[in-house]
């Protein structure tokens, strides 16, 4: 075996807990002024190239981001929504080089707070949830899960899992 094989096997077998220790080396979110973005869908299975839209995906979705805004709420974050004309020409806040930041930090908020669901096939979903210094830009808490089902009970079970056991975990 080569050594930069012997590199890649270690970074694979290392790279998980580095990314566990950069999230628990940051105190959890403080209540505050949060810009709420809302969950990017983004369908990388070909069922989306085939059937198009679903409807039952986007209700639940919509059932998600209130979901996830009433847990903020009450672990006493003020939500706020970004203008329109402000967010028209961004596809993904999670992946805007900052312009979720700016809009936040323009409206006053402390927090930039935004999702993402990636579904590979109708199995497997991948969920994602950002929090953002507004004034800097920098990741305070992010996390993803993997979750399987395409369902209201298996996305609200990776999102619960992912508000307590990431973005607020407290070490």
């Amino acid at each position: 075996m080569n050594i930069s094989r012997h590199i890649l096997i270690l970074s694979l077998v290392i790279a998980p807990f580095g990314a566990m220790g950069q999230t628990a080396a940051r105190p959890a979110p403080q209540p505050g002024q949060a810009t709420w973005f809302g969950i990017h869908y983004l369908d990388t299975s070909t069922e989306g190239e085939i059937n198009g839209v679903r409807a039952d995906e986007t209700a639940r979705l919509a059932m998600i981001e209130d979901y996830i805004a009433e847990d903020l709420t009450k672990r006493g974050f003020t939500l706020a929504e970004p203008p329109a004309e402000a967010v028209a020409d961004i596809k993904n806040p999670v992946h805007s080089n900052g312009a979720d930041t700016r809009i936040a930090a323009e409206m006053g908020s402390d927090y930039a707070i935004a999702g993402e669901v990636q579904k590979v096939s109708n199995l497997i979903q991948s969920v994602n949830l950002y929090v953002r210094d507004a004034e800097s830009g920098q990741t305070l808490r992010a996390g993803s899960v993997e979750i399987r089902g395409n369902t209201d009970d298996a996305y609200r079970r990776g999102y619960s899992y992912l508000l307590r056991n990431i973005i607020f975990r407290e070490d």
